[in-house]
């Protein structure tokens, strides 16, 4: 609302009172538009995942407009926070400016395992309002308080005694601790976390280096690259008894996703195919497991390499590379196909809801409905039928 100029006052102080409830107001606003922003933000990114977990992902491009959509929501998030922090301070400086208090959602109760630390406030000795000591104690607050302990780095000495016999000169002493890289000098845990960081969350080594050495820690690139050949060769054993437990079983699993793979100058898009076996659901004996390889492309020569060896029934998506595995000339023997129901249902899906959405809007002006795919409709129906009568089986 503007005011005119013969409606302000001549006095300095009520300017000035003027000015603060002016500038309050604005913080507001802008503490009320930037929740607004992040809102709609939100909003999208969820409907953006609601649409992938129900359509599949269509393309790279899916991905990467998710990950656009979560740092922009990041950011909106962080500047909405500033802003309401900024118009609670202008509001306090005035007195007809109420605060401005975003909308959060509610806090959920921090996980039971985390172990808890008891911080006891010292209690009140004497009465604050007439100083008498006589107190009974009723209960208790408790506020919980979210806290990390930092990464801690040591040195773990092994010490090794040594004795010798009186009797015969000789000497004995403790067989050297056991180490995963043959004269290593880096413990199981900090190995651990060098292959974690870089298989599953997909951190170079040249940065794992960086960071180390940032806190204090002397790892150079390639010495980092010795331990991870090392391991991976100490592990390779373990690994091939669990790909001969998957590839044993009659029935499996499989997929392909996209992982990021830093490139020269950008970042390429490998594959990861996953082949699971789990007999859960047919109440088989054998323990579920999966395993993983990796590929720079997505061609059908890496199927055909992984399941060379492979006979019985492989349920996947339609992917065009797993054609040569069901040709009936194949050697040892054909692969048996199993089409997966969900992704057979979707197109099928997407045609019945194009006419519901006919449907309706007809309907909304007073005309008949086309009919855009009654097969498709009934269609989904069966399918629908089937997904009700396995989720029975499971019990689900």
């Amino acid at each position: 609302m503007e005011t005119s100029r013969e409606a302000l006052p001549d006095d300095i102080e009520a300017l000035k009172a003027l000015v603060l409830v002016a500038q309050a107001e604005a913080a507001v606003s802008r503490a009320q538009l930037s929740e607004d922003r992040a809102l709609i933000a939100q909003l999208k990114l969820t409907i953006e995942k609601l649409k992938r977990e129900r359509f599949g992902a269509k393309a790279e491009r899916t991905s990467r407009l998710l990950d656009q959509m979560e740092l922009q929501l990041e950011d909106l998030e962080a500047s909405a926070t500033e802003d309401e922090l900024a118009a609670e301070a202008a509001a306090a400086r005035t007195t007809t400016v109420a605060a401005f208090e975003r909308k959060r959602p509610s806090r959920q109760p921090f996980p039971v395992h985390l172990p808890r630390e008891r911080v006891v406030v010292p209690g009140p000795t004497a009465c604050s309002c007439c100083g008498g000591s006589r107190l009974r104690k009723l209960g208790e607050d408790v506020t919980e308080t979210l806290e990390v302990v930092p990464r801690q780095w040591k040195v773990v000495q092994t010490v090794r005694e040594k004795f010798s016999c009186r009797d015969c000169e000789a000497i004995d002493q403790a067989p050297a601790p056991f180490h995963v890289i043959p004269r290593g000098h880096v413990g199981p845990n900090l190995l651990a976390m060098v292959l974690f960081e870089k298989f599953g969350q997909h951190q170079p080594l040249n940065r794992q280096s960086e960071r180390y050495a940032r806190e204090g820690i002397d790892l150079g690139l390639s010495t980092l690259a010795d331990h991870v050949g090392t391991a991976t060769f100490v592990l390779a054993p373990l690994f091939r008894r669990l790909e001969a437990h998957v590839f044993a079983a009659e029935r499996l699993h499989g997929d392909d996703t996209t992982v990021p793979v830093l490139a020269k100058g950008k970042t390429a898009t490998g594959r990861i195919w996953t082949y699971v076996r789990d007999d859960r659901p047919f109440a088989g004996p054998a323990p579920p497991a999966a395993v993983f390889y990796y590929s720079r492309d997505r061609t059908a020569a890496h199927p055909t390499e992984h399941l060379a060896r492979y006979q019985g029934l492989f349920q996947a998506d339609a992917y065009s590379g797993y054609g040569a595995l069901y040709d009936p000339s194949r050697q040892p023997g054909p692969i048996l196909e199993a089409g997966c129901w969900s992704h057979a249902r979707r197109p099928f899906f997407v045609m019945a809801d194009v006419e519901a959405a006919a449907r309706r809007k007809a309907q909304s002006k007073g005309k008949v409905a086309p009919s855009v795919s009654p097969i498709a409709l009934d269609i989904v129906r069966r399918i629908d039928a089937l997904f009700e009568i396995e989720r029975e089986i499971s019990g689900n």
